[in-house]
């Protein structure tokens, strides 16, 4: 067998145990603060309930230290008092007494506790302690896995990211919740939501009043698919979604594998000062044209959009760019324009190449807990229909595009092949459809916006203009006023 095959080199452990002894460093810890912990624990119920939130007994470095921590929260959790005795009492029946050291080392952390007004800081330091040897433990894996010749460098770099993502999404969350906690949590957002604004709006707001009453927003860890034909306006309406969501102080990551990100700023300057995009880009302007662009630029330069213009994104390096961007600007939504220009280097067939990148824009949703945006191509037989009219089964190259989805849209402008009224009635013109497709937790349903060529920019409709009869029992709620993006 291969000098490389892992089976044959030490284990994680051993590698990290031969770098303390190679290093001379013992362990990050702190006795005194796990003692200071548990003896808060013991003298105090409300410390119990705060520690849970921050430790688990893999924090504790000394063994006889977890063991007494597992044995407070099954007590804890069984509502059963904890003091010296019953601590004891507990310890016997389940065989860990002599274990911990017995009653005297019980009793010497009660000794040694004053008080329990800074269990949460003492709980913090053993939590960093644990954190240091975490990451002690990954950097032993890491230098285990780059020894493998037969693995590729960025999957090892995307690997090692991950791992290093989880040691510090340990300080922020437990692995998983019990339902009285979730339900405690859940009634507490139902009464949050209920006493606000009452615009409904509890997610990222797209800036077009229809569509968020119907999404109720963009919502966190949901994957949103925007799709359309060429010329559609896919693009526009993702940046004007960008901008809506800049302006309300959402930062938003912007991927464009299509446009150069000087493309996309030209688009925004064009949309904020209402000047033909096409004059921009030829240098024809008017005084008030250029008057109106620096009176407008200022708000965007500030606006929290950071855009990335790399070409053919792999879903590693995609996934390592958001958590980037993550930690470095606090962003609340990602938009990827467009997901067909992704690429997958070891996908055996296009269609699996495609499903492996849905499935990653939703686990990096799923990951930072945020709303993605991914523009999709539809497939061209779309247009052999009389009405042109996008569908689910027009979602271009892989099923798993569809079931990775929370939200399917389609952009739908019935004008650009020369249908001039809807079944409705209603004309077509400057009216592009927002369809909802597909929604997880909401109603899907047709919504109607202006759309402006020139400036390539929509527009809500009026109350009366955006209302119609769709034709499917979940249709839209009205619209609003006229709001220019």
């Amino acid at each position: 067998m291969a000098s490389n095959d892992r089976t044959k080199r030490p284990s994680t452990a051993a590698q990290v145990l031969a770098l303390d002894e190679l290093t001379g460093h013992i362990p990050p810890h702190s006795t005194d603060a796990e003692v200071a912990v548990l003896g808060a624990m013991l003298v105090d119920k409300d410390a119990v309930s705060k520690v849970v939130e921050v430790l688990d007994p893999d924090c504790f470095y000394h063994d006889k230290h977890q063991t007494i921590f597992t044995a407070m929260i099954a007590m804890f959790e069984r509502g059963v008092q904890i003091d010296l005795v019953t601590l004891n009492n507990e310890l016997s029946r389940n065989g860990t007494l002599e274990r911990v050291g017995g009653m005297y080392t019980l009793t010497d952390i009660s000794a040694r506790t004053v008080t329990a007004a800074n269990v949460e800081h003492h709980a913090r330091i053993v939590l960093e302690r644990y954190l240091k040897r975490q990451l002690i433990k990954v950097a032993g894996e890491i230098i285990t896995d780059c020894y493998d010749e037969t693995s590729d460098a960025l999957d090892e770099v995307d690997r090692a990211e991950q791992r290093i993502f989880d040691v510090a999404e340990k300080r922020l969350k437990r692995s998983y919740s019990g339902m009285k906690k979730l339900t405690k949590e859940a009634i507490e957002r139902i009464f949050a939501l209920a006493s606000g604004d009452g615009n409904g709006v509890t997610g990222v707001p797209t800036g077009f009043t229809a569509l968020d009453e119907k999404l109720s927003g963009l919502q966190p860890s949901d994957l949103i698919i925007v799709a359309a034909r060429p010329s559609m306006g896919k693009t526009a309406f993702a940046l004007s979604i960008a901008r809506e969501a800049a302006r309300e102080g959402h930062a938003v990551g912007f991927f464009s594998l299509e446009m150069s990100a000087q493309q996309l700023v030209l688009r925004l300057i064009s949309a904020d000062a209402e000047v033909n995009l096409q004059a921009l880009r030829s240098g024809r302007l008017s005084q008030k044209e250029m008057h109106d662009i620096v009176a407008r630029i200022d708000k965007l330069m500030n606006a929290p959009i950071y855009i990335d213009d790399s070409a053919a994104l792999s879903p590693v390096e995609f996934r390592a760019k958001c958590r980037r961007m993550k930690m470095e600007h606090k962003i609340e939504l990602i938009i990827v324009d467009y997901l067909q220009l992704m690429h997958a280097p070891k996908a055996e067939s296009r269609e699996r190449e495609i499903s492996v990148i849905s499935h990653t824009l939703k686990q990096v949703a799923k990951e930072l807990n945020i709303p993605i945006v991914a523009l999709s191509q539809l497939n061209r037989t779309l247009e052999q229909r009389a009405d042109k009219r996008p569908m689910l089964s027009d979602l271009r190259e892989s099923g798993s595009i569809e079931q990775d989805a929370d939200v399917v849209m389609f952009v739908h402008r019935p004008e650009y092949y020369k249908i001039e009224t809807f079944e409705d009635g209603r004309s077509t013109e400057n009216i592009a459809e927002i369809i909802v497709g597909k929604q997880r937790n909401g109603p899907v349903g047709d919504v109607r916006l202006h759309y402006n060529k020139e400036l390539a920019r929509f527009h809500n409709l009026s109350y009366h203009d955006a209302q119609f009869d769709s034709g499917n029992d979940h249709g839209f709620i009205g619209g609003g006023p006229d709001v220019p993006f």
